[in-house]
């Protein structure tokens, strides 16, 4: 899916020599990262996308500072020779080094037990940082404002017309759009400090994916909700078909372990309205997300993509999008038996 290498420049920097070896990591849809080893030393290298200011590494060695100091696993953003936190390319890319974490990360959860553990650290994450004040150097505002995403879809599908793909995509967009229509609002409710994008590929487990060691991909860390947070990390870990399938369902089963596990290891710590507005969290990001893809099916502008499933970017997020609505209808379509879950999980905790 990769195809650029790491420039030399980059690789010195970082205190590798020419014979270094990058290997391409696959998966990430923002930011291109290597595994950077040499003489039995391995590092993580990332370009950052440009959405991503360099001065993100600094909110990012601020909170695993924190992290680390509470006593959990989690990657460390790694000095240059020269001390800092990122260095530039000659294209003006920024790229950084981070502590490689030896452990196995997946793109899809299979077994309720994988979703339980995953669970279980994002509590034990939140928890870390509850008492931390940080003042972020780099903030995405607007990151999480569905409806702002979703007048997005709408100009997308308006100033694109003359894309060869338009009539096809334009089918999911009005799909999309429809659901919304219908969509109950987001309750205010206090901001904490979150992860920002808990997919399933942004944990980091041991081999046999019932134990979750660390979270990975620490860019989205924000001050926001739990339910956005929560909401973003189940419409993932619930649908087994991932999200290269147009027709994906969001498992019960899978989200019950979940929530009991987050309930069991943070008892006490969400308020009710948070609880309550968990399963709309996750059927508004689960759209959201659908009507982030559909423009990009239009725009090609942003989400990376795989050459070698799909025949262009266009369609790779076309799919996407499909995927994703499925996963908000199914949550819909399960939502009396998904409150009943939470309820139940809750009340035990």
């Amino acid at each position: 899916m990769q195809t650029l290498k790491p420039p030399p420049s980059i690789i010195s920097a970082f205190g590798f020599t020419a014979s270094a070896e990058a290997v391409p990591l696959e998966g990430g849809l923002i930011n291109h990262t290597f595994m950077l080893r040499e003489q039995g030393r391995r590092i993580a290298l990332q370009r950052l996308h440009p959405i991503f200011a360099p001065e993100v590494n600094l909110d990012i060695d601020a909170i695993t500072t924190h992290l680390e100091k509470k006593g959990m696993l989690t990657p460390r953003v790694l000095p240059t020779r020269d001390g800092s936190l990122w260095t530039t390319a000659p294209d003006r890319s920024v790229w950084r080094g981070l502590s490689w974490l030896d452990g196995r990360t997946v793109h899809s959860v299979d077994d309720p037990a994988t979703a339980r553990a995953a669970a279980e650290l994002a509590a034990r994450f939140h928890h870390a940082v509850a008492d931390l004040h940080h003042t972020f150097r780099f903030t995405r505002p607007g990151a999480h404002d569905t409806p702002a995403h979703l007048q997005k879809l709408e100009r997308a599908l308006d100033e694109h017309r003359a894309h060869q793909n338009h009539q096809i995509i334009a089918v999911v967009g009005e799909a999309i759009l429809l659901h919304a229509s219908t969509l109950q609002s987001l309750p205010a409710l206090p901001t904490r400090l979150i992860h920002g994008d808990l997919k399933i590929s942004n944990v980091l487990f041991d081999e046999s994916l019932t134990k979750a060691l660390a979270l990975l991909d620490l860019d989205t860390m924000a001050n926001s909700t739990i339910p956005i947070e929560l909401g973003d990390a189940l419409r993932s870990w619930c649908n087994p078909a991932g999200e290269d399938e147009g027709r994906a369902t969001f498992r019960a089963n899978i989200f019950e372990a979940a929530v009991q596990g987050y309930a069991n290891s943070a008892p006490g710590f969400l308020s009710s309205e948070e609880i309550d507005a968990l399963v709309l969290g996750a059927e508004t990001i689960a759209l959201e997300l659908s009507a982030r893809f559909c423009a990009d099916a239009l725009a090609e502008a942003y989400f990376g993509w795989n050459p070698q499933k799909f025949a262009s970017r266009s369609e790779h997020n076309r799919i996407r999008a499909r995927s994703q609505l499925s996963v908000a209808g199914s949550i819909r379509a399960q939502r009396s038996v998904l409150e009943r879950i939470v309820r139940s999980a809750f009340s035990r905790s």
